[in-house]
């Protein structure tokens, strides 16, 4: 399978039902209590394309891309509109959004990631797919200049530094981001009749891991 580094059209996904699911075992003892564990490190995401088409154009550029994805076969990049910053919604991008390592002295590349946190407790997400252009870098609070300090893959979301940050430095970083999907069908079944009686076809779409 192949990655496209292209993103589905933003104006279809806009109003896309979805988010992160996550697989939790679950076994009931005999007393009463319950053992729970989960095989998965990460959540994954799904979501529906098919409730954020509005007209058979939109259908049309639905086709196409599919086509041109060749169905499951090549992944490509999704925009979350409940979650595509490195900070709030509501909020512009920084550079101090997000700690994304602490310098040692030597190593150069470090990963864009985000950290889900309540109370106590905090999840890590590996950002593979910053938005080319949206990514800002800071050290020790401080912003840095990108192409003169640093330079960033935009389809892996490795940092690479011009230097290696010195031993405690703060590394922050923050950005705007895609999902990595696939579509989780390989076909797509419309009627024009009912599309236009309110009844829209089901897209499912899927994360992928990379």
């Amino acid at each position: 399978m192949a990655f496209h580094e292209v993103r589905f059209p933003a104006n279809l996904s806009f109003g896309s039902v979805g988010g992160p699911e996550r697989r939790t075992e679950i076994v009931a003892l005999t007393n009463g209590y319950e053992e729970r564990n989960t095989p998965w490190a990460q959540s994954r995401r799904r979501y529906d394309a098919g409730v954020s088409l509005r007209s058979l154009d939109d259908i049309g550029e639905l086709i196409a891309f599919f086509e041109a994805r060749q169905g499951q076969l090549n992944a490509f990049r999704w925009k979350d509109w409940s979650d595509f910053k490195s900070c709030r919604a509501s909020a512009e991008v920084r550079f101090d959004d997000q700690l994304i390592g602490i310098g040692d002295g030597s190593t150069t590349d470090y990963q864009l990631i985000k950290t889900y946190a309540s109370g106590a407790e905090s999840q890590v997400r590996v950002i593979a797919k910053p938005v080319a252009g949206t990514v800002r870098i800071g050290l020790q609070g401080d912003e840095l200049q990108d192409g003169v300090h640093y330079s960033v893959d935009a389809a892996t979301g490795v940092v690479t530094f011009a230097s290696p940050p010195a031993v405690d430095e703060r590394i922050t970083a923050g950005c705007e981001f895609d999902v990595p999907v696939r579509f989780d069908t390989d076909r797509i079944q419309v009627s024009v009749a009912s599309f236009q009686a309110g009844d829209v076809p089901q897209v499912p779409v899927v994360e992928v891991r990379l």
